[in-house]
């Protein structure tokens, strides 16, 4: 089995060199590639639209999907659900589905893993176990598509997937190539057709990785793990600090926002007394709104910290997560309280660690 391609690490044009090799039309794959990105079809023996000796050839050569599913649990009140996968090596993997009324999100996990070790992540404490394919991030999206186009009950929203965001296990810029050739077949409008401004992908800051995006040709969202205002403090959470440390990252955002004139995010986890003092709030703002630069494009998102389970950390409280924005409101900074899905069930924001 080990040698049979996933249909979802194959392009077009690989499933036109296949059937190409069978002395079969190119049309064929066309019609291949849409049962796969756009019918979502499970099985190939399923399209009809092909004789039932070539459909039975193409399942004795191909695989439909590699994660197996090992879980699935649903929160909030059903419109969140998160399903443990493991991987062919057996490594594990999450992937979060959120259902609102004008919207269908999926969180993809782009490794098994992560090697960030930031403190108040569950993922980093797995450390980093594997890479996934470019076929193994779609399977994700694939999966929440099907869920929302079958959904029987829940909230009356849209039955497709609006929104892919690249913020569940793993950092996406240690796995970029993958990665970025995930999104470019899930735009492809022959397939997926998903919009670019779609896509969101979240980084705790490697520079490099931001230059890279700077440079391609589809305009997918940037948000960048910041959760602390010095370096101090930020590289005793976040270790890759200390290769990347606020300045140089500051310096990048900046770059890429005047090459791309896109707004970044910066995501900021709150933690009770520790990154949530007024001190932090005005030297975010003075990273944010220099005084002696224009004011960066950008946006915050403020996330009360989500509980991991043997972590010394605690969430800050309502009022001071309230304090800390209207600080950096106060200095002209955008800035929102992230609405939390998926807590009840480990699925919110640094909560996947590859459990039910």
């Amino acid at each position: 089995m080990a040698d049979r391609p996933n249909v979802y690490d194959l392009s077009l044009a690989d499933c036109v060199a296949l059937l190409q090799e069978w002395g079969e039309p190119a049309y064929r794959a066309r019609q291949w590639y849409q049962h796969c990105y756009r019918h979502l079809t499970v099985d190939p023996l399923q399209m009809t639209d092909w004789p039932v000796r070539l459909r039975e050839r193409l399942a004795a050569a191909t695989r439909w999907g590699v994660l197996r599913e090992v879980a699935l649990v649903t929160g909030d009140n059903g419109e969140t659900r998160k399903v443990a996968w493991t991987l062919p090596d057996g490594s594990p993997l999450e992937t979060v589905l959120m259902r609102y009324p004008d919207r269908a999100t999926v969180c993809v996990s782009s490794q098994s893993g992560c090697p960030m070790q930031c403190v108040f992540c569950a993922t980093g404490k797995l450390g980093f176990l594997h890479d996934c394919s470019p076929g193994e991030i779609i399977e994700q999206v694939i999966w929440a598509a099907r869920t929302v186009r079958d959904a029987t009950t829940g909230t009356a929203g849209p039955r497709r997937v609006t929104n892919v965001v690249f913020m569940g296990m793993g950092e996406p810029f240690n796995n970029f190539d993958a990665w970025w050739t995930a999104v470019e077949r899930l735009h492809d409008p022959a397939g997926f057709n998903l919009g670019a401004r779609n896509f969101t992908v979240s980084t705790v800051g490697l520079i490099p990785g931001i230059e890279r995006l700077a440079t391609k040709s589809l305009p997918v969202n940037l948000a960048v793990s910041l959760h602390a205002a010095d370096d101090e403090l930020r590289s005793a959470m976040m270790p890759v600090n200390k290769r990347y440390p606020i300045a140089d990252l500051m310096a990048a955002v900046r770059s890429y926002t005047t090459q791309t004139r896109r707004r970044v995010s910066f995501e900021y986890v709150l933690l009770q007394e520790k990154n949530d003092d007024p001190v932090q709030a005005e030297r975010l703002a003075d990273w944010l709104r220099p005084a002696d630069a224009e004011p960066l494009l950008c946006h915050v998102n403020l996330i009360p910290w989500n509980p991991v389970p043997g972590t010394p950390l605690s969430r800050s409280n309502r009022r001071r997560v309230t304090a800390f924005q209207n600080a950096l409101q106060a200095r002209g900074v955008p800035c929102t309280v992230r609405i939390e899905r998926g807590v009840d069930i480990a699925a919110a924001c640094g909560q996947l660690a590859g459990r039910p």
